[in-house]
């Protein structure tokens, strides 16, 4: 009873303009708020109106903050956590699934304009994409797998551009704290009929602590070509080439000491800096999207793509380089009538990966330590059906069969047998029921199951070890929500409750010199509520202010462990570490008539279990900010200049903590206040209104 309290007394939301949708105006003629509609599970429907637990971001939330990162505007969203342990080093979670991804992103399954982001072997480079790339993202919480395959944690679908074609250009340059700098190119070409994208972003920084240098250049290519009416090729193509140094966990003293500090050496283990310790990433990935119109009630959408990474990753206990190119595609058939919509398909991916581990010797590779081919493979075949009754109740049913392979094969090892695993007859259903209380209450429940089979990092993790034993987690999800849109969407209420079952749960380990190894945990019980409220006010026809906005979101968690042992010691009932009960985050968005905006920004973050004792703990913390600048339009030249802060009251926090850690390795110190300032330039062919 006490979390549906505090859910109510702490309604929250943060809501944002779509690419897709109509505005409402008001009765002097103004637009003041665009409906938000969501394509997740094939949707194509108003926010209000999905029974699924979704939030969206989208450029709304990008220019409320710093673009030199994509943190601040995902952890908008609740039931999300998104850190950055250093610029450029990205971990994300949906419902707390950090509990398996020490770093990067995992157990979210990624799609980028329809394209499996999420590579075959269950690793997502999300650190290869800036918000430039993302023009919209839907953000999937909980088991997704009846139609996005395995992940318990969930989907994020992003959306690289508008539907609709606007050409132009658009350039971008801001300076900032610890030498930040950042830019921006991008060139629009064409018209609805068929046109090219092109995007340059350049990224580098400093970083707060020592040993956090940062540079990132990605350059994309987009086409798009109506063949007939019925008929669409789209392309798409990136390259990124991406460096980013490592500084490593501090124990708590050292961290208290001087938080700036990188990992000093201890023992025989190096510093940050004397194991030069580091990522150099590129990557290239290429696709092309057929979509076809077969009838006024039947259309195919199909893509395919091919994708190459080169990854090194010297650290303090070893030098790696891995090699993994992989291929896939995805087809999706849509069949619509008035009352039902039928959607089935399938997705296959296919890599071929290999991995050489030697030892660090002061930043330079030294003796080969294990070298491994890996053959892995996944694919899903999937169905949904949604039908539409009377007096405002829909169903929705969907199911999925999934099926994984990894093999592993030590070359360096003579006469080695290969280590084969298959994760087979994977079922993933889900059943929504919904019902439109009113025309703008609705109201809904649902039941999931969603399955996630190890990722090759986990298999094969930094230790060397090859661990086929691990398990896939599995759990059910039971979800209930309201949503609520009124004043012509201009006041928008959210509240969902949910409880999940995870089996076989898992979850990263530190071994003595702190090398990550993964274990099925057994059982955990998550449960929480989030909750989102978002208002537009009403502006007077001749007031200074022309539009007003206030957003807020707030999650309740209460994860723990069910049926847990480690070494004889049960962890029963304690809560799962690297997540916090309690998360809130608020703001207001103020644009003037002469031109000036301001966007105020709050984020507070409970205190969070360190390890599975809950014996150690990251302090909570409270994070300001804001951004303000003015934007003014000259015949079909665009101009913005604007200036911002982020973590304004100079809090100290650590942000994407080591779980677990040897003895007491945790602490990742997050910036202190960063200033930055800059400036937008773009022209559009055809001039606004």
């Amino acid at each position: 009873m006490k979390y549906v309290v505090c859910a109510v007394m702490l309604l929250s939301f943060e809501i944002s303009y779509s690419q897709d949708s109509t505005p409402v105006a008001d009765t002097v003629g103004r637009s003041l708020l665009q409906e938000v509609v969501v394509h997740a599970y094939e949707q194509n429907r108003a926010l209000a109106d999905v029974p699924v637990a979704i939030g969206v971001v989208t450029t709304a939330e990008w220019n409320r903050y710093d673009k030199m990162s994509i943190v601040p505007a995902m952890n908008s969203v609740p039931g999300v956590r998104m850190e950055e342990r250093s610029p450029g080093s990205y971990r994300l979670s949906f419902r707390g699934s950090t509990l398996r991804s020490p770093f990067g992103v995992r157990n979210v399954k990624v799609y980028l304009d329809g394209f499996p982001f999420t590579d075959p072997g269950g690793n997502t480079y999300l650190t290869q994409l800036a918000p430039f790339d993302m023009y919209s993202l839907e953000l999937i919480k909980g088991p997704a797998g009846s139609l996005y395959g395995a992940a318990t944690g969930g989907a994020l679908l992003i959306k690289s551009r508008p539907d609709s074609w606007q050409p132009g250009f658009t350039a971008e340059y801001s300076y900032g704290t610890f030498n930040t700098n950042n830019v921006n190119a991008q060139v629009r070409l064409g018209n609805e009929q068929g046109g090219n994208i092109i995007n340059y972003s350049h990224q580098t920084s400093n970083g707060y602590r020592d040993h956090t240098n940062l540079r990132r250049d990605i350059i994309t290519w987009e086409s798009m070509l109506k063949n007939t009416d019925r008929q669409t090729l789209s392309t798409y193509a990136f390259y990124g080439d991406l460096y980013y140094q490592t500084p490593g966990a501090l124990t708590l003293t050292e961290y208290n000491a001087n938080p700036a500090q990188s990992r000093p050496a201890v023992g025989t283990t190096p510093s940050a800096d004397q194991a030069q310790a580091a990522v150099y990433q590129k990557t290239f990935m290429a696709g092309i999207t057929n979509t076809y119109r077969i009838s006024q009630k039947f259309q195919n959408s199909t893509n395919f793509y091919a994708a190459y990474t080169n990854y090194i990753n010297p650290t303090f206990r070893n030098y790696e380089f891995r090699s993994e190119p992989h291929f896939g595609g995805r087809t999706v058939f849509n069949y619509s009538l008035d009352n039902l919509h039928f959607s089935f398909g399938g997705e296959a991916q296919k890599g071929f990966f290999q991995t050489q581990d030697y030892g660090n010797s002061n930043g330079a590779p030294d003796t080969l330590q294990t070298n491994d081919n890996i053959n892995t493979w996944t694919y899903t075949i999937f169905a949904q059906a949604d039908v539409f009754f009377g007096k405002g109740w829909q169903v929705s049913a969907g199911l999925s069969y999934n099926d994984a392979f990894v093999g592993i094969d030590r070359i360096s090892v003579p006469g080695f047998v290969p280590r084969n695993k298959n994760f087979t007859n994977e079922l993933a259903p889900r059943l929504d029921l919904s019902k439109k209380i009113t025309p703008n209450i609705l109201l809904y429940a649902s039941i999931s199951k969603g399955f996630s089979p190890p990722a090759v990092a986990e298999i094969l993790p930094s230790t060397g070890s090859i661990n086929t034993d691990l398990q896939p987690e599995n759990g059910v999800s039971y979800e209930s929500g309201l949503k609520s849109s009124f004043f012509h969407q201009r006041l928008y209420v959210e509240v969902i409750a949910f409880y999940f079952e995870l089996q076989k749960a898992i979850v990263v380990r530190k071994d003595s010199s702190n090398a990550d190894y993964y274990t099925n945990a057994g059982s955990t019980t998550q449960k929480g509520i989030e909750s989102q409220v978002s208002f537009q006010l009403l502006p007077s026809a001749t007031g200074l202010i022309n539009s007003a906005r206030i957003w807020a979101s707030y999650t309740l968690d209460n994860f723990t462990y069910g049926d847990f042992k480690k070494d004889a010691v049960s962890y029963d009932g304690d809560h799962l570490p690297g997540v916090a009960d309690n998360t809130f985050t608020g703001g207001v968005d103020l644009n003037s008539r002469p031109g000036f905006f301001l966007h105020l920004n709050y984020y507070y973050s409970d205190k969070m279990p360190l390890n599975d004792a809950n014996t150690d703990y990251a302090a909570a913390y409270q994070l300001v900010g804001g951004r303000l600048g003015y934007a003014t339009q000259v015949k079909k030249l665009n101009l913005n200049v604007f200036t911002g802060v982020n973590n304004a009251f100079n809090a100290k926090y650590s942000l994407g903590n080591d779980i677990n850690a040897a003895g007491g390795r945790y602490y990742n110190a997050a910036a202190t206040a960063a200033y930055y300032i800059g400036i937008t330039i773009g022209y559009n062919p055809v001039k606004n209104n």
